[in-house]
């Protein structure tokens, strides 16, 4: 496993989500300005994860898809605890764990694991296919 292309993409995906976030939260659109930024984290975890699992596994093809989706899941988890927590939530009153206890940020990991090893299942049964 190449961690440093895992880390960069990592990153790369948690960066736009956050900024996907932010803004959906900022829209007026619903009086729940928290539900409206998941329901846009979800929908764009789709595409951000899949694409994100193309570009590492280019490169690293024989990387095994749960690992890859460890190591993005664990940089989520790292860089909300570093950087989302403490600079959007707790101004707002909103703790560590009233954000990882949160059943909506679980859904969310579960989600976007879940493309990671979907993509890596897809990407093997294709190679099989063509061998």
């Amino acid at each position: 496993m190449n961690y440093t292309r895992a880390i960069r993409t990592g990153v790369a995906i948690w960066m736009i989500g956050v900024t996907l976030f932010t803004i959906a939260t900022l829209l007026p659109i619903s009086n729940d300005p928290e539900l409206q930024g998941n329901l846009t984290l979800a929908i764009s975890f789709l595409p951000l994860a899949w694409f994100g699992s193309r570009y590492y596994f280019k490169s690293e093809p024989q990387t095994q898809g749960y690992q890859l989706a460890l190591v993005l899941a664990v940089i989520a988890i790292v860089l909300d605890a570093l950087i989302t927590v403490p600079l959007f939530f707790l101004p707002h009153g909103i703790g560590y764990v009233d954000f990882f206890g949160a059943p909506g940020f679980w859904i969310l990991m579960v989600e976007y694991t879940g493309v990671v090893l979907l993509y890596d299942y897809l990407r093997r049964r294709r190679s099989i296919k063509h061998a």
